[in-house]
């Protein structure tokens, strides 16, 4: 592999002369510049971005834990929020938890030791002192830590108002809500509540299934929809905590033989651009998530300048109506 010493050599100029290029450090003329990146491309030359972290103190580099790159809105917020980064001078190192507490600690470990600049937390299997012990700046997705970590989330509540009025205001006299498990400690909890503050505002009849601990294991959705039809044959509105379990609902409806919408009407959550495909396409509660992207890494960027950020970040949703209510 060539190293700067055999680029100042092909360039005619000193390993510093080099490195001061690389860096954009003091005055450098075009023809110098010049001279430097033609050797560079010539012995196919790559610096070391680790080294020139180490040098500036600033990788330039995001970490960003999430559960499950393949669930749809995992996968379209971490293309949103690479494209933010990207834009901002930064890259993005991806890590994919599972909800597993012990492959989340090496992944937040592997971070630091790579030295980002920041970490964005989609996944939060651990205790609060382990994320206050990073030491780095951090930014959290519909989790509240402490009072002096940002977060960013959508109005989960309103989001929880607009699906459940939506339900009713189309005639649904028996609703169900299919989510996460409460003791997760998520803000997303907060659709469960206004569904059921919702309900009870209008007289409406409504219960709620979840899964035991984990909120990503679709193959207990299924199971809870089942078990939903089965104890509750009358249900004729269903409120899923996201797009994913709606296209569960979708499919169980389906095969119990119940027409969507006639006999059942369902709303989603996230606004997943998949959601068009199923038939019929799904109604949903849009996130922003490409402004929930930007300012992810906003926050983190200006962490990194040493600026102050506000703790609480909650941006508005946005009903999106489909043909399943």
């Amino acid at each position: 592999m060539p190293t700067i010493k055999d680029v100042a050599l092909k360039a005619g100029v000193s390993a510093t002369t080099v490195s001061r290029v690389l860096n954009s450090r003091g005055y450098l003329s075009d023809t110098l510049k010049k001279k430097v990146y033609a050797a560079m491309e010539e012995l196919n030359y790559r610096p070391n971005e680790l080294a020139r972290s180490l040098s500036r103190s600033r990788s330039n580099i995001i970490g960003l834990i999430i559960p499950h790159v393949s669930l749809p809105f995992f996968g379209e917020l971490t293309s949103r929020i690479e494209e933010h980064a990207y834009r901002s001078g930064y890259k993005l190192l991806l890590c994919n938890s599972q909800q597993d507490k012990i492959k989340e600690l090496e992944y937040i470990d592997m971070l630091r030791a790579s030295r980002v600049d920041g970490i964005i937390m989609g996944s939060h299997t651990l205790e609060v002192e382990a994320y206050r012990q990073m030491n780095l700046p951090l930014v959290t997705f519909d989790r509240q830590i402490s009072p002096d970590i940002p977060y960013v989330c959508s109005d989960n509540y309103a989001g929880g108002q607009l699906a459940t009025t939506l339900l009713i205001e189309k005639g649904c006299r028996k609703l169900a809500h299919i989510g996460g498990h409460p003791q997760l400690n998520l803000l997303s909890h907060l659709r469960y509540e206004a569904f059921a503050d919702t309900a009870r505002e209008h007289g409406v009849w409504q219960t709620s299934l979840h899964t035991d601990n984990n909120s990503f294991d679709m193959q207990a959705y299924e199971r809870l929809l089942e078990q939903l039809f089965r104890e509750h044959p009358g249900i004729d509105g269903i409120f899923a905590g996201s797009d994913l379990i709606a296209a569960y609902a979708l499919k169980a409806c389906r095969e119990s033989g119940r027409s969507v919408p006639e006999d059942v009407r369902i709303i989603g959550y996230d606004g997943i651009a998949l959601r068009s495909l199923f038939h019929p396409a799904i109604s949903s509660i849009r996130q922003p998530m490409d402004e929930m992207g930007r300012l992810a890494v906003e926050l983190i960027v200006k962490q990194v300048e040493g600026a102050s950020v506000a703790a609480e970040n909650i941006l508005p949703v946005e009903l999106a109506v489909g043909a399943t209510t």
